[in-house]
């Protein structure tokens, strides 16, 4: 339902009764992809889609049966070759559809209005509900915040909300909306509850500064693991759209005042790639004192000792400087620019999941950390 936010929420303003259907799941050819959302108000006014067309009209006449019912449905529409006029998709596809009603007075509607208010002030949020398992979760609602806060209680069972916040973290991570299928206990073993992982949020940004070799690799990786990524150089020869086709921007501006200009928030990585005093510095001393996710920079165990001394003798403290991971990336051994690309993104996700690098064989620590979003 995030998909039509601002629409659910006027109407939730408005003190309006309404119902909502969201693709849960699509396999084959479908026009739409989970979170995709139709819904419908009191009046029988209906914004949004959940098939491009196809099976618009049965999922309006479910949403219309659920105000009349208050009761929660999930249908599937596919392909019939065994009826040629049944409701289906053309595209020989199959949807799963969530239809959920939403009225005045129902005890959930508050924590709603809370998770679409902040998606169209352009925050990011995921909202889970269970959608399949035992009666007494059906419908129940958790929100999580971009800053990793959590609203809500899945029923009372801090462990189940626990591991069901972890859950939602790494999708909001991702922008991925999706389902997920955890134990009723809060475990991954037991009565299975599922549930719909709807997220709003902006892809998390990668900043590159140097216009390298290794630069080119990084972008590769970043771009694999969901980033929106920038290369940000002030030499124009080097940064150049040629170079380095795959990043979503290229920059040619001094590596601290693009940073100065640019937005950044906690999900943010910066890898510092020139390992150039000259740009290092000013960077270094800027990039230490924002709320980003990491900061990473390049060069040798010597390069990072004067590195440290000169960002000392512009005033940066000790505890700013026990943020930056210098030499960046994990002890992989690597050599050339796409294992050293792998090095940092190991580092990085090592860092927003907790895990500490170090080989699972013969360990019996858990393999999946819950952590606070970073």
């Amino acid at each position: 339902m995030l998909d039509v936010a601002e629409h659910l929420y006027r109407w939730i303003k408005a003190d309006q009764d309404f119902a909502v259907a969201t693709v849960v799941s699509v396999s084959g050819s479908a026009p739409r992809t989970p979170g995709a959302a139709l819904a419908v108000d009191a009046g029988g006014t209906a914004v949004g889609s959940v098939s491009g067309g196809c099976v618009e009209g049965a999922v309006y006449e479910a949403c219309r049966e659920a105000l009349h019912s208050g009761r929660s449905t999930v249908q599937r529409y596919g392909y019939s070759d065994e009826d040629a006029f049944a409701v289906g998709l053309t595209c020989g596809g199959v949807i799963d559809v969530l239809t959920v009603p939403v009225r005045r007075s129902d005890a959930h509607r508050p924590l709603l209005a809370s998770a679409l208010a902040g998606v169209c002030a352009d925050e990011a949020v995921a909202l889970a509900r269970v959608i399949d398992g035992p009666q007494p979760y059906i419908g129940r609602l958790l929100v999580l915040r971009g800053d990793g806060s959590v609203e809500g209680t899945l029923d009372g069972n801090a462990e189940l909300d626990r591991v069901v916040a972890g859950e939602a973290r790494a999708l909001l991570d991702l922008g991925h909306t999706s389902t997920v299928t955890v134990g009723e206990d809060g475990s991954y073993c037991g009565q299975p509850l599922r549930l719909l992982v709807e997220v709003s949020a902006p892809p998390p940004r990668m900043i590159v500064f140097g216009a390298v070799d290794f630069a080119a690799a990084l972008v590769r990786q970043g771009k694999l693991l969901g980033y929106h990524v920038t290369v940000c150089d002030a030499r124009a020869v080097f940064a150049t759209r040629r170079r380095f086709e795959e990043a979503d921007e290229v920059v040619v501006e001094w590596p601290h005042r693009y940073l100065e200009s640019t937005g950044v928030d906690h999900r943010t990585v910066l890898c510092v790639l020139t390992h150039d005093a000259k740009f290092d510095v000013p960077l270094l001393a800027h990039a230490l004192r924002l709320p980003v996710a990491y900061i990473g920079a390049m060069g040798s165990r010597r390069t990072h000792e004067d590195r440290l001394r000169r960002l000392r003798e512009v005033g940066v403290t000790d505890e700013e400087l026990a943020r930056l991971r210098a030499p960046i990336g994990l002890d992989l051994g690597a050599r050339t620019p796409e294992e050293t690309a792998v090095s940092i993104v190991a580092e990085l996700v090592a860092s927003r999941r907790g895990g500490d690098g170090s080989p699972l064989t013969g360990s019996m620590t858990p393999i999946h950390k819950d952590v606070a979003l970073r």
